[in-house]
């Protein structure tokens, strides 16, 4: 079934949970980390002519994967031909698997602004842009000049600003394969970012949990007032289910503790959805992929 040119690129059931942060899930029929941008364009057109399911993974920092598994082909953008941050001009060039973090530090580093205010959002380039990730009022899209996805048969098609609608948390990119992104800064000087940057750092760290393994954020800030503060009001913080919890000071952290199962962890986001729609009416979307 797998052809020749591509036997040493794809691997049969690898195990997914060690490869994100919940470290949940069963293995993926086929696993795939490319090398190379044809090599990414050959397996989207191998498992297109095999009918085969594809999705795309990043850091795995907003996914849940059962323990079933995913039948189908998985990619990693983890490798440099689908990571890699290269400034030109006043734009950064991110390859989708590339860390959020690392773009900001190199877009400051070569004294580029616009993107330092999502420092400490966990999470790959891709899928900060699919979810327009946003802090502080402003969203990632707002500096978000182009993008390549990767279409069923493995052509590659840019997509530009006019072509792309950003709303709150949430793009018209969602389905689509994300390779890479062209981000439009501002000149600034790099001195000065830097200073500002690590002021947003230490008060971003100050309010994630401790306990930092195994930990997702399932939730999506509504527009009215922040999950944690949502939450909060209505009595949930620290609430419990089977191995999963919220963390009790930033309840808009979700704690996989040993033992912990995608089944705990969709109850206990099915019970909080649900308090928080009784008591008042807002409906808490979900920011974790469920695979």
């Amino acid at each position: 079934m797998i052809p020749d040119h591509l036997q040493h690129v794809i691997q049969a059931d690898r195990p997914l949970a060690p490869l994100v942060w919940l470290g949940i899930g069963g293995p993926a029929r086929f696993f795939a980390e490319p090398v190379e941008m044809e090599q990414l364009q050959q397996l989207a057109q191998w498992a297109h002519e095999n009918s085969l399911t594809v999705r795309i993974l990043g850091s795995g920092s907003n996914l849940l994967v059962r323990e079933s598994g995913f039948d189908g082909l998985v990619i990693s953008l983890a490798a440099a031909a689908t990571s890699g941050l290269t400034l030109q001009d006043n734009q950064l060039i991110a390859g989708a698997g590339g860390q959020l973090s690392h773009a900001i530090v190199k877009a400051v580093g070569g004294g580029l602004g616009g993107l330092e205010h999502l420092v400490g959002i966990p999470g790959s380039i891709g899928a900060a842009v699919v979810g327009n990730v946003a802090s502080g009022g402003r969203d990632i899209g707002a500096v978000v000049d182009s993008v390549r996805i990767l279409e069923d048969d493995g052509s590659l098609k840019n997509l530009g600003k006019d072509d792309i609608s950003f709303t709150h948390q949430k793009s018209s990119l969602a389905g689509l394969r994300v390779v890479e992104v062209t981000f439009q800064l501002e000149p600034t000087d790099a001195g000065q970012m830097t200073k500002r940057l690590q002021k947003l750092w230490i008060a971003r760290n100050a309010s994630i949990p401790a306990e930092m393994e195994r930990i997702a954020a399932p939730f999506v800030d509504p527009d009215a007032m922040s999950a944690r503060e949502l939450i909060s009001s209505v009595g949930l913080s620290g609430i419990r289910e089977g191995e999963v919890s919220l963390d009790p000071a930033q309840p808009q952290y979700l704690l996989a503790h040993p033992g912990a199962t995608s089944e705990h962890c969709l109850k206990l986001i099915e019970r909080v959805r649900e308090q928080v729609l009784l008591q008042t009416g807002i409906d808490l979307q979900l920011n974790l992929q469920i695979w």
